[in-house]
């Protein structure tokens, strides 16, 4: 169990936002955090890991307590028992795969672990050779199996497949899933992706100017009809055209352009720019913003 009190005045090159998180965390649940850019999702995160001190509040993780304004209590960041998973994979680029995961073993010792880590990421056959020749999927994967080198009970991911290509991205989220449940993780992830938020996540925490604005199911979050549809794409508005009595919207996702018949009271609130999560149910075209 995570229980989260935390408040920190941030000044970045922005207008300044004052950070009040309040969260209680199930132990082995899968969680996202949600929101604009700029809500707090990452400085959330860093404030778990220890690599951001909040200004009031307490953070406690099973009972321990990590952080404590009352007491000056405040666990350096390498006692927290978590592996934290950033967008940059910071792989160390003359060591091979298994040197850089067994970097972050406790115990340098422990060969049986780290065949089980290269093993379960798909890596033995990769575990000789340098970061320079692997994929970005590869890569991610390396950053993963060394996060988890740490043996952690929490798990952070700060939107650690934005940058691949959908094909690469489907497949990491299962990579992500079958860890999460092997190693009964506590996860908690950074996304704006609808379809890997509800693939992956039992709830979904939006954030709002630092604040937490509501917890739910992804499907509550994102729609009952739309979650439920045989088919579902998230993608980009790029224009939208009256035909007759309809909107004709145009969706970008990936390489492809969709065109979405919309009646005109659907599109009052959708502009080009928007992100949207599009579906279908009994033939019936359903769009929705994110």
């Amino acid at each position: 169990m995570i229980n989260i009190d935390l408040q920190k005045s941030l000044k970045a090159n922005g207008p300044a936002m004052d950070l009040d998180i309040k969260l209680t965390i199930s132990q082995g649940e899968f969680i996202t955090l949600f929101g604009p850019s700029g809500s707090g999702k990452t400085s959330t995160l860093r404030m778990i890991s220890g690599l951001l001190t909040p200004d009031k509040g307490h953070l406690s993780v099973n009972g321990e307590q990590w952080f404590d304004a009352s007491f000056g209590k405040n666990v350096s960041p390498g006692r927290r028992k978590l592996g934290y998973l950033f967008q940059d994979y910071s792989l160390f680029p003359n060591m091979t795969v298994k040197e850089n995961i067994a970097f972050a073993l406790k115990n340098a010792k422990d060969k049986a672990y780290l065949m089980e880590l290269l093993e379960s990421m798909g890596l033995l056959h990769l575990q000789d050779t340098l970061p320079k020749h692997l994929s970005g999927g590869q890569q991610q994967r390396v950053a993963l199996a060394r996060a988890l080198a740490l043996k952690p009970d929490i798990l952070l991911l700060d939107e650690p497949l934005s940058a691949l290509d959908p094909s690469m991205r489907e497949k990491l989220q299962e990579y992500i899933l079958a860890i999460h449940r092997k190693y009964a993780l506590t996860t908690i992830l950074v996304s704006h992706d609808a379809g890997e938020i509800i693939k992956l996540s039992d709830r979904i925490i939006e954030l709002d100017h630092g604040k937490v604005l509501r917890q739910c199911t992804p499907k509550e979050f994102f729609g009952t009809g739309l979650t439920s549809a045989k088919f579902q794409f998230q993608g980009e508005i790029m224009d939208i055209l009256e035909d007759d009595v309809v909107h004709i919207v145009h969706v970008k996702t990936g390489n492809d352009l969709v065109k979405v018949v919309c009646d005109m009271d659907e599109t009052k609130e959708l502009g080009v720019g928007d992100k949207v999560l599009v579906g279908s149910k009994a033939f019936n075209p359903l769009i929705k913003k994110l």
